[in-house]
């Protein structure tokens, strides 16, 4: 559905994007992650057709998405900071998206009226953050598109239209197979809807695996060796702390290969914990000195 082809993009001297490529399968939710100026932001407007590439390709369906009104209708974008016209209401945006995107559903908007309660015919610049953002979503969901892209969504929500949001979009994944990438530093949040996951730095993809196979390969460790053995100078945890007896390891690997090499120290207890995908992120980021430092005050 989405290709991105070693996309390179610069600005002046600086490379925001570093021959990057990615894959977002159709029906599929794709959480694009990474700390703050890694490119996430870049690639959306490339994405969108705003930015037109330095070289590669941004493809949807094989096709190149700049200045490619066909592709466009079919998408529907959701920036952090909302735009709308100056003095206009949700239902003149309703009137305006209209007229630009041919599958708009005008009844699901009224339908919708009953989950956004808010007045639609309130200058959006009168509403708060997070009546902007139901706006957004009211409209987007109607415009029926076959890409939601979703620049953190749900900022600015109570816990409560969090997850209505979430499970208006969810439903429009398993009905009309809607292909979803969101980015967003609520890795709590993109842990409970996502199924692949790409990690940006520097303008570039670190990795891109499905959920499933990011938490597959690599586990926390807790465990209490024997009175007076120590863990072995190379036995390859990428990070390690230390409780009273209590060690804490991370490690790459399936669980299988790490229980099998933590048995082989005869413990006296150890235990395999799944590490969130913030976690993740942390210890993945790790290796190229994204981490969290010390400060002494």
């Amino acid at each position: 559905m989405i290709e991105v082809k070693n996309l390179v993009k610069r600005f002046g001297g600086f490379t925001a994007l570093d021959n990057l490529s990615f894959n977002v399968e159709k029906g599929s939710v794709y959480g694009l992650v990474g700390p703050n100026g890694a490119g996430k932001s870049t690639v959306i407007r490339h994405l969108t057709g705003i930015y037109r590439q330095d070289s590669g390709e941004v493809l949807i369906d094989s096709q190149t998405v700049y200045e490619n009104p066909g592709i466009k209708q079919r998408l529907a974008y959701i920036p952090d900071e909302i735009f709308f016209f100056l003095q206009a209401t949700t239902r003149d945006m309703m009137h305006f998206y209209k007229g630009i995107y041919p599958r708009f559903d005008a009844k699901l908007y009224e339908k919708l009226g009953k989950v956004f309660e808010f007045d639609d015919k309130r200058p959006m610049r009168q509403l708060s953050k997070g009546m902007q953002k139901q706006s957004a979503f009211r409209l987007a969901v109607c415009m029926r598109p076959d890409i939601l892209i979703l620049d953190e969504p749900v900022d600015g929500l109570d816990p409560v239209m969090r997850r209505q949001v979430w499970s208006i979009i969810m439903n429009d994944v398993s009905d009309r197979g809607t292909t979803v990438l969101v980015s967003s530093h609520n890795l709590r949040e993109l842990e409970d809807v996502c199924d692949h996951v790409g990690i940006m730095h520097n303008g570039r993809l670190l990795l891109q695996r499905s959920l499933s196979e990011l938490q597959d390969n690599i586990a926390k460790v807790q465990l209490v060796l024997p009175e007076g053995n120590t863990l072995p100078e190379d036995f390859g945890a990428i990070h390690q702390s230390t409780s009273g007896r209590v060690l804490t390891l991370i490690m790459r690997g399936s669980n299988e290969y790490i229980s099998e090499k933590v048995a082989a120290l005869n413990p006296v207890f150890f235990d395999l914990v799944p590490l969130t995908l913030e976690e993740i992120f942390i210890y993945e980021l790790g290796g190229v000195d994204y981490e969290v430092r010390e400060i002494l005050l």
